[in-house]
């Protein structure tokens, strides 16, 4: 280990000349905890009182054109924010006039068109000059018959786009069971809470008046016929995309027949599941989507905006815009559980008692908000009792495994005056996540064997975001949760999710990260489970794994992974340096091997140097994933609380290492 950080710092030379190998390794370490220590002192600082963490949760374009898109579809604009919601999707635009997904993307056709028709809806003109680039680049790649499903879908409600346009979702399918092979319980808990308000709005197909220069018919390439609006077929003769988009047209042919025996069934029965599925603040599902698309419904279903549950759901959406400066913008989802569990391991893992004030708020807040409520993950699983916690405030319909798997880690190390009551909360946690298996031994994060394939085929998946597959990000949290509490290879969950995690390796040795950018996300997370479940290292699988990781490594001594990635794997483990992705690369050569390696100090002097004053580090580009290919994060603790990880990781094996080399000498 000596060897290996005087290599570093004399490559790195972030203090001058060469010195001695033991002063040059005590003035590391010594940085080390200096940066530890100044991480903490940060985290302190921002616990809310109440015992949580929270920070923004920060997406792109159409969450700000869409909140305005809200305003104008309940006739309640408010001018202020609107005004400041515009003043931040300007800021945002690209010089080419675009939007895009994350930041040094290229342009996004439909985001930019979300972007456009806001501002427009806002009154600017369509002289302006940001609107004139902004169409420029739209008609430069087909104008609005090129716009993604959702995209069609707004702009139908303001009379801007042909119904006929956007795929056929009949309000008869919720009134499918469970025992068909098609039904609402098949789709992800996103996709369920998403499509169900739409099957309502989609069948009595609203209009919302606007003054005609506040549409934008201008994004016309050319006067379009009914053919422009269809969506390609894929290449080959027969496949389920091709077999879609011909039941697609007959859906609609369908749809044109006057007499609909089951409709006003299938629309009451959506108004009862939206009204049974909103959450205590407010909301549905703690996302945009699902919330702006079931307050939308409500209003089509005929409910009054002084309606309990249209008015909780109004405040909820208003929950969610944050304040930036003299700007605003509208957060995808807020992440406090989620947060508070990762800020609390951090502390735990960079040293912290446990018996520390700030972990126990912490603890006490998360065990205040486990839920024992029921949620449609029982529908797969009626036998199976409820102890999750969700990612947000209040989701209790839909806890999720990770969250529980990462609270259940912390709570187990945190020292609580009612033990007690913390063994009930993690007995029946426990009981929860790991029921939650699928049968191919992988774990999704909100259902069970969310499996059927053909969903995101369909003409409405173009995001294809209809699943909530297992993943081996998942499994390899799984693996650690179950080694942390003492579980080994010999148990049959074990050894189900560690022949997942087998066939899902990428030849390369990576693994594909379903919840963070990207295969650097998911090689940390396996590493880190097979090391607490106890895999023996030595494995071949494993060894490539820590090579891959090895050789992504950037010149200045971090790592990065662009979000192209999830499009192109010859891009995996490539991009900037990154202070969330190179602590997920440090926790992955900690978790998959013993050494002290060069690669590790390197990366470990990188969040070193990286580190502001104020004990946080920057991070500009989005490193969180919501739907590959489509839609990505940026988490505003991220850059701060896997990095105290890693330091805090890397410190205790470099404190373990000399413990053993004193014990040794001392018995010579």
């Amino acid at each position: 280990m000596d060897r290996n950080i005087e290599e570093a710092r004399v490559s790195e030379r972030p203090f001058g000349v060469r010195a001695a190998t033991r002063p040059r390794r005590d003035e590391f370490l010594a940085k080390v905890d200096h940066t530890i220590d100044r991480s903490q002192e940060y985290f302190r600082r921002e616990q809310h009182v109440t015992g949580y963490w929270h920070r923004p949760l920060e997406a792109n374009a159409t969450m700000d054109a869409e909140y305005i898109f809200f305003m104008h579809f309940m006739g309640r604009v408010n001018p202020e924010r609107q005004a400041r919601i515009a003043a931040h999707l300007l800021a945002t635009q690209l010089d080419d006039g675009s939007w895009t997904l994350y930041p040094d993307a290229p342009g996004h056709l439909s985001n930019t068109i979300e972007a456009y028709f806001a501002l427009k809806l806002t009154g600017m003109p369509a002289s302006h000059p940001a609107l004139q680039k902004a169409r420029g680049f739209i008609l430069d790649r087909g104008g609005l018959v090129k716009a993604g499903v959702f995209t069609r879908i707004f702009l139908a409600y303001f009379g801007q786009f042909p119904w006929d346009g956007v795929p056929a979702m009949p309000a008869e399918l919720i009134l499918l069971p469970t025992w068909f092979p098609i039904n609402i319980y098949e789709m992800s808990s996103w996709a369920r809470g998403t499509v169900v308000p739409l099957l309502a709005l989609m069948a009595k197909r609203p209009y919302v008046a606007i003054p005609a220069e506040r549409g934008v018919a201008e994004l016309y390439k050319d006067p379009p016929a009914r053919s422009d609006y269809a969506f390609a077929r894929s290449p080959e003769t027969f496949s389920w995309h091709n077999l879609f988009l011909v039941v697609d047209r007959a859906l609609k042919l369908l749809g044109r027949v006057p007499l609909k025996p089951l409709r006003a069934r299938a629309l009451a029965a959506a108004g009862e599941w939206i009204l049974a599925h909103q959450d205590v603040n407010g909301g549905w599902g703690g996302i945009q989507p699902a919330m702006v698309n079931s307050v939308m419904a409500l209003r089509v279903l005929g409910y009054p905006d002084d309606h309990p549950a249209v008015a909780k759901g109004i405040q909820a959406i208003e929950d969610f815009v944050i304040e930036e400066g003299d700007q605003l913008f509208f957060q995808p989802c807020v992440s406090p559980t989620w947060d508070t569990a990762l800020a609390a391991k951090a502390l735990l893992d960079s040293g912290t008692p446990n018996d520390d004030p700030a972990l126990q708020r912490a603890a006490e807040w998360l065990l205040a908000n486990q839920i024992f409520n029921g949620g449609d993950w029982q529908v797969k699983n009626p036998d199976l009792e409820p102890g999750g916690w969700a990612f947000e405030f209040a989701n209790d319909c839909y806890p999720d495994t990770d969250d529980t798997a990462v609270i259940l880690m912390v709570l187990r190390r945190i020292a609580l005056r009612d033990e007690r009551r913390k063994a009930r909360a993690i007995q029946r946690g426990m009981n929860w996540t790991l029921g939650m298996q699928s049968r191919n031994g992988g774990w999704g994060a909100f259902d069970t064997d969310n499996v059927r394939k053909l969903f995101n085929k369909i003409p409405f998946a173009d995001m294809e975001a209809m699943l909530d597959q297992p993943t081996a990000d998942l499994a390899g949290r799984h693996l650690e949760l179950m080694g942390e509490y003492g579980y080994d290879l010999e148990m049959r969950r074990a050894k189900r999710a560690l022949g997942f995690i087998r066939r899902t390796q990428e030849r390369d040795g990576s693994w594909w990260g379903r919840w963070g950018v990207n295969y650097i996300y998911g090689t940390w997370s396996v590493l880190s489970g097979l090391r607490a479940i106890g895999e023996d290292l030595r494995q071949p699988y494993v060894r490539r794994a820590v090579a891959w990781l090895k050789t992504r490594q950037n010149e200045d001594g971090g790592w990065g992974e662009t979000c192209d990635s999830y499009a192109d794997t010859s891009l995996a483990g490539c991009g900037p340096s990154t202070p969330s992705q190179t602590a997920w690369a440090l926790l992955g050569l900690l978790g998959g091997e013993d050494e002290l390696s060069s690669e590790l100090v390197r990366g470990i002097d990188y969040l070193a140097r990286q580190q502001q004053p104020d004990g946080t580090w920057d991070e500009l580009h989005f490193t969180g994933t919501g739907f590959p290919k489509h839609f990505y994060l940026r988490y505003y603790m991220y850059r701060n609380y896997f990095p105290l990880m890693a330091l805090g990781h890397f410190r205790a094996r470099v404190q373990a290492a000399a413990a053993m080399r004193d014990a040794e000498a001392s018995s010579a």
